[in-house]
């Protein structure tokens, strides 16, 4: 690889050599000359390959809205090398996201706000809700969108959503483990833990003290996992039914 550079450092301002590595490898744009690194066709043939590759283009080109719409085509994150602008250019952020929701943590703070471009990011990739203002983090169907695309996105919704049957029994159908995000209130709900130890047993752990006493919960977590016993009251752990 090392030679390879050098090659291309020594001849950094031919645009053949140039044009060659990077529709082999975008990257190689970083060894270009400063002018060709400003040149259309160079740096479309660069972020085609590689949309990261955006990163060494002029500052002109990081502006180009066809560049970075091809950028973000091949690689959402090269959005994080756009100008400002077009980082709150809402069909940019759009194409970008459509690729890689984490996209979303680059978009304008406008952008960001936007319920329809937050919808799309989280539906693509449902802990992009990270990235969402507060506000939309506590809105149930913008929080349903993502927790179905994945489960573990309910650590970033609002804690009144956290306490949402239907919210976290979305999230536990997709991922169990999100059980560890759901409100101490709902760890007290049959219906919630039910669905939690039909997936894996050992949720019961996280159940609350009355239900870990609760027969038909308990019979339930046996039946997925005999080990998550353990975390059954004294009462039921020597119950002959509970312990067959």
């Amino acid at each position: 690889m090392r030679s390879s550079v050098s090659i291309l450092e020594a001849h950094k301002g031919n645009k053949d050599v140039v044009l060659a590595a990077v529709r082999q490898d975008g990257r190689a744009l970083e060894y270009a000359s400063a002018e060709l690194q400003g040149e259309r066709d160079v740096v479309l043939a660069a972020v085609a390959q590689n949309g990261r590759a955006l990163e060494y283009a002029s500052a002109e080109l990081k502006g180009g809205r066809d560049v970075v719409l091809a950028a973000v085509a091949q690689n959402g994150h090269a959005l994080s090398y756009a100008s400002l602008a077009l980082k709150g250019d809402k069909a940019v952020v759009l194409a970008a996201i459509a690729q890689n929701g984490h996209a979303l943590s680059y978009a304008s703070l406008a952008l960001k706000g936007d319920k329809t471009v937050v919808l799309a990011a989280v539906r693509q990739t449902g802990r992009a809700l990270e990235y969402a203002p507060e506000a939309l983090r506590g809105e149930r169907d913008v929080v349903l969108a993502a927790v179905a695309e994945d489960g573990s996105a309910l650590e970033y919704a609002s804690e009144a959503l956290k306490g949402d049957r239907d919210v976290v029994l979305a999230a536990l159908a997709e991922y169990h483990p999100a059980l560890e995000y759901v409100s101490s209130e709902l760890k007290g709900d049959k219906q919630v833990m039910l669905a939690a130890v039909a997936q894996n047993g050992k949720a019961l752990r996280h159940a609350s003290v009355e239900l870990k006493g609760d027969k038909d919960l308990v019979l339930a977590a046996v039946a997925q996992d005999g080990d998550s016993l353990s975390y059954a009251s004294a009462e039921l752990k020597g119950d002959k039914q509970v312990m067959l």
